[in-house]
């Protein structure tokens, strides 16, 4: 017989780190803990991880949703067709029943990535700052071996992000460094147009979310003018369906598209949305969405069943003080997973 219970980490970052919704000093995560009674030491472990402020979750319920699937445990079918306003608590309880079936060792995706033979090419992220701070973390990438970077922007001054961008294409050329820049949604439908001509000029990758999302007029209208290839990231939150996927991918026609599992309904919502990008050839790749090693785990896992080319962008498990020890690592910008490496999993053992 199944059973359940959940905890609740705040996870601690090393430096704040500034996004177009704020700095962040710290993150909350839950993780639901499955075991079956007859094998009582063995668990299965999924990460229920949120961002407020993008997370469409209804915040104050959510303890108490956590609460209801580990008291209905056991009607784990219903409760993840279930909690499609819940997407974290979605992928969560998805993770949470693959690691048990995989006898809790944390393999829940059998790949070469798992059997340390291939690794993850990833983007490296220079988090929102001053432009001194922007370009030290731009060289401490760089002399990493990174490839290939995602800048946030539109927290400062655009035409300072313009010189940092300036800056860097002074010294790398797009055939050295590949850069995508992701606004959050920062620039209005007025403006976007006249900033994406003007970001063009830098042979960027792409952009992410130009403006925020649900003008989907706007936006088809911006993919279809921009000199820039678009890629929508928070577009995708809160559509739910497979036809409603295809609806809107139909109606926008975006570049790229942007997976975050713990944002967009788990492993199966990705995959609805994989499905819905293929009928109309846009690619994607998938993205951690400052989760722990728990849920980068299993991101990245997912991610390399795929075999796509493109740099994915998953975090690298060092952004936290109080993070889980894993066998994830990272060597200049390819992420592995290294098996002689064992997980640390004190953090879940009952009280």
């Amino acid at each position: 017989m199944l059973q359940a219970r959940y905890i609740k980490h705040t996870l601690q970052f090393k430096q704040a780190s500034g996004t177009s919704r704020g700095v962040l000093k710290t993150k909350d995560s839950w993780f639901l803990i499955l075991f079956d009674t007859n094998s009582p030491n063995i668990q299965g472990i999924g990460e229920c991880s949120i961002i407020e402020g993008l997370s469409p979750e209804n915040l104050e319920k959510y303890e108490s949703k956590l609460q209801f699937v580990c008291e209905h445990i056991d009607q784990r079918e219903y409760l993840l067709d279930k909690l499609s306003k819940f997407p974290s608590i979605q992928f969560g309880l998805e993770t949470a029943l693959l690691d048990i079936k995989a006898k809790g060792d944390k393999t829940l995706f059998r790949s070469h990535f798992v059997r340390s033979q291939y690794p993850i090419k990833i983007n490296g992220l220079i988090w929102m700052g001053n432009k001194d701070f922007m370009l030290e973390q731009i060289k401490t990438k760089i002399d990493n071996g990174f490839s290939c970077l995602k800048l946030k922007i539109g927290a400062i001054d655009f035409e300072e992000e313009l010189n940092i961008l300036k800056n860097i294409r002074a010294e790398y050329s797009q055939d050295v460094l590949e850069l995508r820049v992701d606004a959050n949604g920062a620039f209005s439908p007025q403006s976007a147009i006249n900033k994406l001509n003007i970001l063009s000029d830098f042979d960027l990758h792409s952009i992410e979310q130009p403006i925020k999302q649900g003008q989907f007029e706007e936006m088809s209208k911006l993919c279809e003018l921009s000199p820039l290839a678009i890629a929508l990231d928070e577009e995708l939150i809160g559509i739910t369906g497979l036809g409603n996927k295809q609806s809107l991918l139909e109606e926008i026609q975006p570049h790229y598209i942007i997976l975050k599992p713990s944002l967009i309904g788990g492993i199966k919502g990705s995959n609805e949305w994989i499905e819905a990008a293929g009928e109309l050839s846009i690619p994607w790749w998938i993205t951690s969405a400052l989760e722990s090693n728990i849920g980068l785990n299993a991101i990245s896992q997912y991610a390399a069943t795929f075999n796509n080319p493109l740099p994915q962008g998953l975090g690298t498990g060092q952004l936290y003080t109080n993070n889980i020890d894993c066998p994830l690592n990272l060597d200049g910008d390819q992420l592995t997973y290294n098996q002689e490496i064992k997980w640390d999993l004190s953090l879940f053992e009952e009280q």
